[in-house]
């Protein structure tokens, strides 16, 4: 077994941690605040003291973080990831962010030894936990290879998507089509609640319709019982994350001089939700926001 050092443990990389930790690999965990890592080092992770200790001690280092600017923080100055020796060591790189970012700290890695693969992943937390994520790795063939072992048992499906910067171009592609069909099926359960179906009844019928996503015979239950207010219980991934997703899709899309506008008017939707206390919500409390607003 490896020995892992895991650097961010918002929801997702604390699952990943802890999937880790059940198939037996050393895990060392580390995060800005220290509180998150405490449930980890009781499961039999160590605590490193900063991402330059964690670096220095696992022999393949993980990173899922909030933004460019985590990345920056975690990975630079006196005590980051770069800080440490990363002869021999892997690096992968698995937060949702613009190409840009893992392009530029690339080469960053490599002048301190070190291998990187950028890896973002499609999915939340449950099929963190289950080892059912899917992979957009990207970087040297070689390297990707060398990383495909551990990358198998994090998901379902593993694909070398090209060099590094493009696992961040298909992570926001993917994303965005959920993000959109969130508030599309709000729009559509407006213009049928006034028949008083039982939402959870009506969500397994649009999922066997041509317009039903993926998402919906996974999580159909799920959206229905947010449609009656009900308690989803834990969040996998919330609204005001989504929010950040939306920004980033539209600020590379300007990038490249092409426009969004669905994700531009999806994105005023989701601020709405977020500014009436619905942020912290799971993304799959959304399509109850819009007929809540119709209502209003």
């Amino acid at each position: 077994m490896a020995h892992i050092g895991i650097a961010g443990l918002g929801r997702m990389g604390g699952a990943l941690a802890a999937r880790l930790l059940e198939l037996g690999h050393q895990v060392t965990v580390w995060n800005r605040s220290a509180a998150k890592c405490a449930p980890l080092v009781a499961a039999g992770a160590s605590l490193a003291e900063s991402p330059a200790a964690l670096a220095g001690a696992a022999g393949t280092i993980i990173t899922i973080l909030t933004d460019a600017a985590a990345i920056e923080a975690v990975y630079g100055g006196a005590q980051g990831i770069l800080a440490a020796d990363l002869t021999g060591r892997q690096v992968i790189e698995m937060s949702t962010v613009r190409p840009e970012t893992p392009i530029a700290l690339a080469p960053r890695v490599a002048a301190r030894g070190g291998e990187f693969i950028e890896c973002p992943v499609g999915g939340t937390t449950a099929p963190a936990r289950q080892g059912k994520l899917l992979g957009l790795a990207a970087g040297d063939p070689a390297a990707v290879a060398r990383a495909r072992p551990l990358l198998d048992q994090l998901c379902r499906r593993v694909e070398h998507v090209g060099p590094v910067g493009a696992g961040a171009s298909m992570k926001l592609a993917i994303n965005l089509p959920l993000a959109l069909y969130y508030q599309t099926l709000g729009e559509a359960v407006t213009l049928c609640a006034h028949l008083g179906h039982d939402p959870e009844w009506l969500m397994e019928l649009f999922s066997d319709t041509t317009g039903g996503a993926n998402v919906l015979k996974i999580r159909g239950p799920l959206i229905g019982r947010g449609l009656k207010g009900e308690d989803l219980g834990p969040t996998a991934f919330d609204i005001d994350g989504i929010r950040k997703d939306l920004r980033t899709m539209l600020a590379e899309a300007a990038a490249r001089g092409a426009e969004l506008p669905m994700t531009r008017t999806a994105l005023a939707a989701y601020d709405g939700a977020s500014a009436a206390g619905w942020g912290g919500r799971d993304g799959a409390a959304m399509p109850a926001w819009w007929p809540s607003q119709a209502k209003a």
